[in-house]
């Protein structure tokens, strides 16, 4: 490839990307071409480098976004206030691989504040969470945030509010314990009779737990087998999401010596 040639096909590229990262909205492969006034051969050439380098990325509908470069890179100065968006696609896909209610949980104020949501597929879903917080010893997305440091329990007794609602702190740092060697938590009706919900943590980009994903459902719905499957789907869409966040966890975790 000539220089010239070379010159023209990154100024093109750049014309891609710039109205990807300007738009409003996900954009589409026509409305892309359109935009640029390059050809479709052209537009899909360029368009498929650019995702091939995480400078693009589709979301469910083949629409094109800011790729995840951009995003790891946001995330370096804790934009937190784009977290919903760079996680719902994830939220969209552990939704559809479960069939249940997905929430996305942050730390706020002692408490675990419900900041993201996707409907369950059944007749019989659960609660609009999106804005109400609840107490993070007795959800499964603040025990994720107490187990990883990320949240602290306010002072004073531990609210119950079932009869199984974990009470005592000696319990609970036990519990805490297990969740950080499964790598996600889980109540059964410990927050509200008859539902149960297992969660997992989602880290940015200096390792840390900035967030947690929760799979949520009626005990009479969620058998054991389905709670296991559940929980590794719910842990692999939250790695997922903090790949997307920018944390590479074999560079950030010491070699085993051997």
């Amino acid at each position: 490839m000539s220089s010239q040639n070379g010159t023209q096909a990154v100024d093109r590229a750049a014309r891609l990307l710039a109205v990807v990262v300007y738009s409003a909205q996900p954009m589409t492969f026509t409305g892309l071409s359109a935009a640029t006034g390059l050809a479709k051969s052209t537009t899909s050439r360029l368009l498929l480098a650019l995702e091939r380098n995480g400078l693009v990325r589709r979301d469910d509908h083949g629409r094109f976004l800011p790729g995840e470069m951009f995003v790891s890179f946001a995330w370096r100065g804790g934009a937190e206030g784009g977290l919903v968006a760079v996680a719902q696609p994830f939220l969209e896909r552990l939704g559809k691989a479960t069939g249940e209610t997905i929430n996305l949980g942050v730390a706020s104020n002692g408490m675990v504040e419900h900041v993201a949501q996707v409907g369950s597929t059944y007749l019989i879903g659960g609660t609009n969470w999106v804005g109400m917080s609840v107490p993070l010893h007795c959800s499964a997305l603040g025990k994720v945030l107490l187990a990883a440091g990320a949240a602290q329990l306010p002072a004073g007794p531990l609210e119950r509010r079932t009869d199984k609602t974990i009470t005592s702190e000696a319990v609970l740092r036990a519990e805490l314990a297990g969740v950080r060697a499964r790598g996600y938590a889980v109540t059964d009706e410990e927050l509200e009779p008859g539902l149960i919900t297992v969660a997992a943590p989602a880290r940015g980009f200096g390792g840390g737990v900035v967030a947690a994903l929760s799979v949520s459902a009626p005990t009479t719905r969620m058998t054991r087998d389905r709670l296991a499957a559940a929980a590794g789907h719910c842990v692999a869409e939250a790695a997922a999401l903090s790949g997307a966040l920018g944390y590479q966890r074999a560079a950030r975790e010491p070699r085993k010596a051997g």
